[in-house]
């Protein structure tokens, strides 16, 4: 007795099924690149002991402009780190960056006792900054830059200061159209400098 074809198709059904679970190729977060920039280890004490969990600080971007950062904590390291990411992308902002390579004007930031400063430099000299402020300025893809932290260590710090100098650069074309002004008007009195002080006033 010959036997019926199984319905459905088990083949055909197996092959969509491992192709819905590859990664997209032309996604919205295909180009993201995310970095660890702490993980630490937190111990809540409870009435059996003590429970141990990590904590992980995540930094996000897409090397053109736009970069976030996020918090996760849970019982395993690659589940914290899960959380933060999807955090972090979703808190990401949009920078100006002059010449798609350093900032448009020098900046400082500060939260809590964390204090940085920032400023903008001339081709060829690379990201000088360290620890999380340099996780921050790669992911958002600048590429010139001179950076100093004078104030806490706090890694939590250092990133939230980081992204409140970011928060206030603009471009010439946004402080034009603030001003009612053309673009060639701030750009005339300009120096060719690294540093726009034009940019930073209104």
């Amino acid at each position: 007795m010959a036997r019926e074809p199984q319905r459905g198709g088990g083949g055909n059904d197996r092959n969509r099924r491992d192709n819905r679970n590859a990664p997209a190729v032309d996604g919205p977060d295909s180009d993201i690149v995310e970095k660890l920039v702490h993980i630490n280890r937190v111990a809540a004490t409870v009435k059996g002991g003590r429970r141990f969990s990590f904590a992980a600080l995540m930094v996000v971007g897409d090397g053109k402009g736009r970069v976030g950062f996020g918090h996760g904590k849970a019982r395993e390291v690659p589940e914290a780190i899960r959380k933060a990411t999807e955090e972090a992308k979703k808190t990401m902002i949009r920078v100006p960056l002059r010449e798609n390579r350093t900032l448009h004007h020098d900046g400082n930031g500060r939260w809590g006792a964390g204090k940085i400063m920032m400023r903008a430099a001339p081709p060829g000299t690379g990201v000088i900054a360290g620890g999380p402020m340099r996780a921050v300025l790669e992911t958002l893809g600048v590429q010139d830059v001179v950076g100093k932290s004078t104030g806490s260590s706090n890694p939590y710090n250092m990133i939230r200061a980081t992204f409140e100098a970011l928060k206030v650069q603009s471009s010439p074309r946004q402080v034009a159209a603030k001003r009612g002004k053309k673009v060639a008007d701030l750009m005339g009195r300009r120096n060719d400098g690294a540093s726009a002080p034009e940019a930073v006033e209104g």
